[in-house]
């Protein structure tokens, strides 16, 4: 009896430790699941439970994707600058509407986006009878109402909600921190293309910050002219105070759970096998070449001889371009 009652205080133990230090459900690990080792690859594969995936009659948004060519470790002039990365699934990229500053609707179902970590929301809006994506933050499901509160006298803090972050008070988390300037963030992959929904002209690119699986960012101060944010990393960053931001955490926060398993869902994921360096004939890299199994004969070096580690690469501009 002594034994069973101290087995049930450990796992409670355990769970609040889970909770308040890490400040993580102890219930969200039940999506998690594992398959029967029935094959090698099997045996350490975890993924996460999909249940927003069901079947349904909705079809896919016409004019809210486009196909993209795979340049996948290449430069403008076609030249391969990364190894390890090309072929992979095709897959089709949703245009996000960002900036929903004059939009307001219902959750109609969460989807998979292959190009983002984060799940995504089809929203329908009534009044301008127009479908649109966002980025689907954590506790939204179907039938949800979210709406814009830029310039609205009654503020509900709702999850899902876009307001100023001048109108949010201390301690909210929040996630797709908008900039109002595009010059720090002119040179995306995902080229600048706005797209027309119901007359107006809506701009695809311009989240900032926060955007990926399980992000947010704190309000920790703020004053008459900026606000402070504590990002994921846990750097602080000033924004203008009529910076907009959308309250809630990003969803699926276990996608850094997740193991593949085997090489193949890779392959899937558009990686391609990495060689090392010292493997390598001298033609190829630095470090190849040499009698017998060698350590490269000098610091590690990338294949066009720039030092790998401690070479730095922040931006000389870095403190200028961002309110630091």
């Amino acid at each position: 009896m002594n034994f069973l009652l101290m087995y049930c205080f450990g796992a409670f133990a355990i769970v609040l430790l889970v909770q308040f230090t890490f400040k993580i459900n102890p219930s969200i690990f039940l999506m998690l699941y594992q398959t029967s080792p029935t094959t090698p690859a099997s045996r350490q594969t975890c993924l996460v439970k999909k249940k927003f995936q069901k079947k349904t009659s909705l079809k896919r948004l016409k004019g809210q994707g486009i196909y993209l060519k795979n340049n996948a470790g290449r430069n403008s002039s076609g030249s391969i600058t990364v190894f390890g990365k090309g072929g992979g699934h095709k897959k089709r990229y949703r245009l996000i509407l960002f900036d929903r500053q004059n939009f307001s609707g219902v959750i109609e179902f969460i989807e998979h986006d292959p190009y983002r970590s984060a799940n995504i929301a089809r929203v329908y809006s009534k009044q301008d009878n127009v479908h649109f994506y966002i980025l689907a933050p954590s506790g939204i499901a179907r039938g949800h109402f979210i709406e814009s509160q830029i310039g609205s006298s009654n503020s509900n803090f709702k999850i899902g909600n876009l307001f100023y972050l001048q109108d949010l008070p201390l301690g909210t988390l929040v996630h797709n921190v908008l900039l109002n300037f595009r010059k720090v963030f002119s040179k995306h992959v995902i080229p600048y293309r706005p797209f027309v929904l119901s007359g107006i002209t809506c701009r695809s690119k311009t989240g900032g910050f926060a955007r990926s699986a399980g992000c947010s960012a704190l309000l920790i101060s703020k004053n008459n002219q900026s606000c402070r944010l504590r990002l994921s990393s846990g750097e602080h960053r000033l924004f203008p105070v009529d910076t907009n931001a959308t309250i809630g955490v990003l969803s699926n926060p276990l996608h850094n759970r997740i193991i593949l398993g085997k090489a193949g869902r890779f392959r899937w994921l558009n990686h391609r096998p990495t060689v090392r360096g010292v493997a390598m004939n001298p033609i190829d890299h630095p470090h190849g070449g040499g009698e017998g199994k060698t350590s490269g004969g000098r610091p590690s070096v990338s294949p066009w001889g720039k030092f790998t580690r401690g070479y730095p690469t922040k931006t000389k501009n870095f403190e200028k371009k961002s309110f630091l």
